[in-house]
């Protein structure tokens, strides 16, 4: 068993033992890190109560008997379940924000959290901001996030599932933005009173039914409704796109991520011209679409609607 018997290790050592061990273990790294070593850091760090903000720097201090062992159960545990470390600790980072998550909502890592930390500039003004639109919000990550970044704009956040908008209010009274993070139970639009946005940001579930089984297991730990939808992956997007220009101010955008659904998304909708975002730390499948791109795209997205209806 890994870091067994008395030899005094330091934690740089700890973490280099850590990480061969869940190299190993047939794991999947996309819930917070994307690699073995990075989970291993954060996984020693937690236990030993140290900040993971990037300010750690004592990496030959030596790992205590107690923290070994509570490491030890760590990486038993990740190993054994399959879960995202974020599920079994109890927490995540997302743009630079610690967030509490369960296995009711998804383990926040949208590349959208790039265009938060830029205010979503060049797209709209940041000091013209009024009101956001949060929709599919989870942990209410991307809401709480854009509030701080956006600190004069109110923020409402969407879910169809109760128990991730009680985890939702949580992370928002942890980071003081209560009175600005307002929270709706509804599918979608569907039970959202009426209101005009500068801007919706969207990131609904976007995976084909059929792709599920073939995932990760640590994927198929997270809440299906919070990954599946329809499919081929397009049922909520194109639901979206339908209702979001009646929610726009003349001047808003709809920012939504699609991820891999990308591809099919511009198949079926070739007319649209869905601007694709590249980022600088990685990430795709997050289009930037006008009020009036919206408004004139929605006879296509209603025919094409109507005719997987028709097909079901």
């Amino acid at each position: 068993m890994i870091m067994d018997g008395k030899k005094q290790m330091t934690i740089a050592a700890c973490i280099d033992e850590v990480a061969a061990q869940l190299a190993g273990a047939g794991l999947y790294f996309g819930h917070g890190t994307d690699n073995a070593r990075d989970e291993a850091a954060w996984l020693v760090l937690h236990v030993l109560g140290e900040s993971l903000d990037g300010s750690f720097s004592d990496w030959g201090r030596p790992v205590d008997e107690d923290a070994r062992a509570g490491i030890r159960r760590l990486v038993g545990a990740r190993c054994k379940s399959g879960e995202p470390l974020a599920y079994l600790t109890g927490f995540t980072y997302f743009a630079g924000l610690k967030f509490e998550v369960s296995r009711g909502v998804l383990v926040p890592r949208s590349p959208i959290s790039e265009l938060i930390l830029d205010r979503f500039q060049p797209w709209l003004r940041p000091e013209k901001v009024e009101r956001v639109l949060d929709m599919c919000t989870g942990s209410g990550c991307i809401a709480i996030a854009t509030a701080l970044n956006l600190p004069d704009a109110r923020i409402d956040a969407v879910d169809i599932s109760a128990e991730a908008l009680e985890i939702a209010r949580r992370n928002a009274r942890h980071h003081g933005v209560s009175q600005r993070v307002h929270l709706f139970e509804s599918d979608l639009f569907q039970s959202l009173p009426a209101c005009r946005y500068d801007l919706i940001v969207a990131n609904p579930p976007y995976v084909p039914a059929g792709d599920l089984k073939e995932l990760p297991k640590e994927y198929r730990c997270e809440p299906g409704i919070g990954l599946v939808s329809g499919e081929d992956g397009l049922d909520a997007v194109l639901t979206i796109m339908v209702d979001a220009p009646g929610y726009l101010r003349e001047d808003g955008i709809l920012v939504c991520e699609v991820g891999e659904s990308e591809r099919r998304l511009a198949a079926v909708l070739p007319r649209v011209p869905f601007l694709w975002l590249e980022f600088e730390r990685g990430g795709s499948g997050v289009f930037v679409l006008t009020r009036d791109q919206l408004e004139e795209a929605r006879p296509d997205v209603v025919t094409l609607i109507g005719e997987r209806e028709y097909v079901a």
